[in-house]
């Protein structure tokens, strides 16, 4: 007899499940674009059958994919158990574009898809096949529950559900035969053990205190320091801008793709990384698009991104879920001069290195776990009201260098969206895919009916960043400074 199963989520996983609202769906995902010419059928158009039998065959290595979320009773705290009525054809969806359909239409479809809620009765994804695009291409929109995976673990998941060599016809999937979730008694005995059990944990603290007190004085003090000086830092609501206002529930979305090497080029030339890289271009593009397009005055403008930090170690057990943190960063928009920005940009990624930011989250990731949902609920409350310490996330995420395929249609660029909430109007994703760095750009349907013009902004910025660092390849237009 199979026995019956439930996995409790992280408290980061959760906060995601709290900080949902009908505003604000909390999925991540991507527009993913394939050669469409290798799953045509005889009729012309993409093989969805075949796509549908491919991702059955890889079920098995993504196994959260079929499961559901069920609460405990009494402390009501999310679980993971299979979904005994999963069926694939649900989550796969099937659109086209008017052929021969353009990007702009993609991401105005794309927009339409990211703004639908997940169902939370279900496994929380989806994967849109959507045909017609120009150039012998198709997409799949991919949606994620942010619960489910942070941007490490989908970039994981993509790498899983593709393969590195074509694919004419997958092998059979295997047998799944899908655990009973455990009653409601069994759940509450579980939570009435896991709370008699956290008395002990203390003690086993307290223990470890008496046998290596310097060491545990030195990391209490490394903790409670990086949450003072973060908290120093980005105190107090972050001012708001023309996109800084409480969003609605709909999307637009666009993207843009850069030469990686070209980035990387420009980095090394500049003395940082690439993700100084990034951070320096959104500066640009932030400022371009302020003064050009909202007619504001950034000189004195205390701007501050959220930059995920990705906490996870490779082990079985980490692969789903949520293991991140994050530093908060204040960009130059004062700064004319691209490379002084980079400069200003890289002082500060390094000092943050240096004091372990991200161990300010962490510290607040512990405290969470011991109080439950009163904390999370407490900061969805001032995210909503427009009291976060930040206007923007900016992810950066390395994805797979080496080419991959959908059975046997070559994979061609993959542009991640992320969620906003609160008075977050603009999302920025970056991910590296082979030779290509992708952009992509999340926006409030209302607040950023321009995207295109930002995400112009991003690009003349890269531009102007790589001519002060000798690495352009287009020649100087002649524009004025941003």
């Amino acid at each position: 007899m199979t026995r019956a199963h439930a996995q409790r989520l992280s408290q980061m996983d959760r906060s995601f499940l709290v900080y949902e609202n009908p505003r604000a769906p909390m999925h991540v995902g991507a527009v993913v674009i394939l050669d469409a010419r290798p799953l045509r059928t005889d009729e012309g158009g993409v093989d969805v059958a075949r796509i549908e039998e491919y991702l059955a065959a890889r079920l098995h290595l993504i196994p959260r994919y079929r499961q559901r979320l069920a609460w405990t009773p009494i402390e009501r705290h999310p679980v993971w158990v299979d979904d005994d009525r999963f069926q694939l054809r649900y989550h796969v969806r099937h659109t086209r574009l008017p052929r021969p359909g353009s990007e702009r239409q993609l991401a105005r479809v794309a927009g339409r898809i990211f703004s639908q809620h997940l169902d939370r009765d279900r496994p929380l994804w989806e994967l849109w096949v959507i045909e017609g695009l120009e150039g012998d291409r198709f997409a799949l929109v991919t949606k994620i529950h942010h619960c489910m995976a942070d941007g490490v673990a989908g970039a994981e998941l993509l790498a899983a559900l593709l393969t590195a060599t074509p694919v004419a016809k997958p092998d059979p999937p295997p047998v799944w035969l899908p655990r009973p979730p455990p009653g409601d008694l069994a759940l509450a005995r579980d939570a009435l053990v896991r709370a008699l059990a956290t008395p002990f944990e203390v003690a086993g603290a307290a223990w470890e205190a008496v046998r290596a007190p310097r060491a545990l004085a030195a990391r209490a003090r490394e903790l409670l320091g990086a949450a003072s000086r973060t908290l120093a830092s980005g105190i107090g609501p972050a001012p708001a801008t023309p996109f800084n206002q409480p969003i609605g529930p709909y999307r637009r979305v666009a993207w843009l793709v850069m030469d990686l090497s070209r980035v990387r080029r420009t980095a090394k030339a500049l003395g940082g990384t690439v993700n100084d890289v990034v951070l320096t271009v959104v500066a640009g593009g932030v400022r371009r698009f302020l003064r050009r397009q909202r007619h504001e005055d950034v000189d004195h403008l205390d701007f501050r991104v959220l930059t995920p930090v990705n906490t996870r170690r490779p082990t079985p057990e980490r692969r789903f879920g949520n293991y991140v943190s994050a530093w908060i960063v204040r960009l130059p928009l004062d700064e004319r001069d691209p490379r002084a920005a980079f400069r200003r940009v890289h002082e500060q990624t390094v000092q943050l290195k240096e004091r372990h930011a991200e161990r300010a989250v962490e510290a607040l990731a512990r405290t969470s776990a011991l109080t439950g949902p009163l904390l999370l609920a407490l900061g969805a409350r001032l995210v909503n009201a427009g009291a976060a310490p930040f206007q923007m996330v900016v992810t950066n995420v390395p994805g797979p260098r080496q080419q991959l395929y959908l059975l046997e249609a070559p994979l061609l660029d993959v542009h991640p969206l992320v969620p906003l909430l609160g008075t977050l109007g603009i999302g920025v994703a970056v991910f590296s895919y082979r030779d290509h760095l992708s952009w992509g750009f999340t926006a409030d349907w209302d607040l950023v009916p321009d995207l295109h013009a930002f995400a112009r902004g991003v690009e003349t910025a890269f531009e102007r960043l790589c001519r002060a660092a000798g690495t352009a390849e287009k020649p100087d237009d002649g524009a004025p400074p941003a």
